[in-house]
């Protein structure tokens, strides 16, 4: 009899053992990624900001009535493809972030474009309307900026734990996969070229 006992034992602690950690590790999963739903929801909320900030200075600017056309239409429309393109917190994959950011980056270049423009109207840029839009502008760009960085290591740590062992296996049982990170767009390692 008790060498039953002893196996029936040991097989107890190893399932109480494995239930454990299973129970452990889908819990730590179902926080980090609660974690990067947050950073995301960040991400989004400010550049919905910038993209609200943008009609005003339009506005502005449109006050100028010899002020290029063209580079307005070209801000209006990326800010309404930009608004268009939405990304659900649960589907991150790296193909899904990476069109969020496109249409993004066409946003920041219409609005580049827009900003170099004002340089050849002096009494635009003394605007104090002008000026304060721009101010919260660059502002929210370096939100936007620690927004992405704090999604990106949030990510980071999902993944890192999603791989690691024995979490990988829990992690193909419950379903969970790798989360994608926004990266840098194609052409950034390069300086843009001021010429005066």
């Amino acid at each position: 009899m008790k060498k039953f006992l002893i196996p029936i034992g040991i097989l107890l602690v190893l399932g109480i053992f494995i239930y454990t950690k299973a129970v452990g590790t889908y819990n730590t999963f179902v926080q980090t990624e609660e974690v990067i739903n947050s950073q995301w929801a960040e991400v989004e909320n400010q550049y919905q900001r910038r993209s609200e900030l943008i009609p005003n200075l339009v506005n502005t600017v449109k006050g100028y009535a010899d002020f290029e056309q063209e580079t307005l239409t070209a801000v209006i429309e990326a800010r309404a493809k930009a608004t268009s393109m939405t990304v659900d917190a649960s589907n991150l994959t790296p193909e899904k972030l990476a069109q969020f950011q496109g249409a993004q980056d066409q946003l920041s270049g219409a609005l580049g474009r827009l900003l170099v423009s004002v340089e050849r109207y002096p009494e635009l840029k003394a605007n104090q309307n002008f000026l304060d839009l721009q101010a919260q502008l660059e502002g929210t760009e370096n939100r936007i900026a620690v927004a992405r960085r704090n999604f990106n290591q949030s990510v980071q740590d999902f993944n890192s734990n999603l791989r690691t062992f024995p979490n990988n296996i829990f992690a193909g049982w419950y379903g969970f996969e790798q989360k994608g990170y926004f990266e840098a767009t194609a052409g950034s390692e390069n300086a843009p070229t001021v010429q005066f």
